[in-house]
């Protein structure tokens, strides 16, 4: 597999609304699928557009893992963990 960088996101319809996590290796590209309804069918229909929180990973494999871990963790924790680093959970794509 190729190295490089690898990014496991967040993307949320409101404060504290419906949340969507995706790993990918184009942020950019993955956040113009999500918005122009060719992403997740998740993304579109609940129109969870706003990304609040990134992390970077060198590999997928490490990747991997904690986006699987976050896809079980309880809804309040998600949101503890977007508020550590985001605590108005503003758009975050103009960073990327």
């Amino acid at each position: 597999m190729s190295t490089g960088s690898f990014f496991v996101y967040i993307l949320a319809s409101s404060h504290h609304g419906s949340i969507y996590i995706g790993i990918t290796n184009d942020l950019r590209m993955r956040l113009e699928l999500h918005r122009s309804g060719r992403g997740s069918k998740f993304v579109q229909r609940y129109k969870v557009f706003r990304l609040v929180h990134v992390e970077t990973f060198a590999t997928p494999q490490e990747a991997i893992a904690p986006e699987t871990q976050l896809k079980f963790w309880k809804h309040d924790w998600k949101i503890k963990l977007i508020e550590q680093e985001n605590p108005d959970w503003n758009d975050q794509s103009a960073l990327i």
